[in-house]
């Protein structure tokens, strides 16, 4: 059989002996390269892998705030007081100790127009220090002000600036408007497990982030 012609509709299911291709045209299975096929295969296999984990990561995140919360509520009515619910950073741990479950709730932070100001002032704080400066504040500078995938600023590079301690004005003028520029647009709350390591009392972080397994 022939390719469809673009202009023919294209039914909502792929009947047997065809595959959709992205322009959403039936093809004939027999006119499709063997390469094509097993590209699709992996594809597919690892993104339904993929969207299985996340909905899997979805309902641990849903089960361990849960958890948590009734927790800190049961320990509320025992003592009858009521307690914080899903707010607060909270730690749980086994008897054993072996095993350590943290709540975190860090707030969401993006920067104001201010933030050019400070921009501006570092910038030419550098320049007026170019003779005499460490090159490296330069750096730590370009790195704070760098953005990210998404042309954000890197909020840790940006605050780990307020932590260098500069005995001049225009410098501190600078860490007054970075100061100023901070704007709360909310808060994102984590789940982070711990495993002991052997018999001491350090912990090492069970990953789910994909990039640091």
């Amino acid at each position: 059989m022939a390719q469809l012609k673009m202009s023919e509709t294209i039914p909502a299911s792929v009947p047997d002996g065809y595959m959709k291709n992205a322009r959403g045209h039936l093809v004939p299975l027999a006119d499709v390269r063997e390469q094509d096929l097993l590209r699709d295969e992996a594809a597919r296999s690892l993104a339904e892998m993929a969207i299985d984990l996340n909905a899997r990561l979805k309902a641990f995140k849903a089960k361990a705030l849960g958890d948590i919360t009734d927790l800190v509520r049961i320990a509320g009515e025992r003592y009858e007081v009521t307690l914080g619910g899903k707010k607060g950073n909270v730690s749980i741990t086994t008897y054993d100790g072996e095993y350590k479950v943290q709540r975190s709730v860090a707030d969401r932070i993006e920067f104001t127009e201010e933030i050019e100001a400070a921009k501006a002032l570092l910038n030419s704080c550098i320049e007026r220090w170019s003779k005499g400066a460490n090159p490296h504040i330069r750096v730590i500078v370009d790195r704070a002000f760098s953005t990210d995938s998404k042309g954000q600023l890197k909020t840790a590079a940006v605050l780990d600036l307020m932590r260098v301690d500069i005995d001049d004005p225009e410098w501190m003028r600078a860490m007054t408007a970075i100061r100023d520029s901070i704007h709360t647009t909310g808060t994102a709350t984590y789940v982070r497990v711990y495993r002991r390591v052997g018999d001491s009392d350090q912990y090492e972080a069970v990953s789910l982030d994909l990039a640091a397994i």
